[in-house]
């Protein structure tokens, strides 16, 4: 009985981390939670589905992912554009550019 019910406090913290971290991000006028324009390190800009605490195509590390980039066809950290930061060309070439759905 003391397994399970530590259990489920591990998993109810684990998702309030996921929730808070969410919330904070959107404050912080990033869109996560659909489909989201990235960066990579090299600069490519491309689109990939963002859903915080569920990833089945890269590693997640919170605000940051290591991901395929379609763009340079090489493995980058990523990270999340804010709305306020992405010019229309960049835009443009994000949606021109979507990462596979699944690995």
């Amino acid at each position: 009985m003391t397994d399970r019910l530590a259990s489920r406090r591990i998993t109810a913290i684990a998702i309030a981390i996921i929730v808070v971290g969410t919330l904070i991000a959107r404050r912080r006028g990033y869109k996560v939670g659909g489909n989201v324009a990235v960066r990579c390190r090299a600069g490519h800009v491309f689109t990939t589905l963002w859903i915080p605490g569920i990833n089945l195509k890269a590693l997640d590390l919170g605000l940051a992912r290591l991901q395929f980039c379609p763009v340079g066809r090489h493995w980058s950290l990523v990270t999340p554009l804010r709305d306020a930061d992405v010019t229309e060309e960049q835009r443009q070439s994000a949606r021109a550019h979507h990462d596979v759905w699944l690995p």
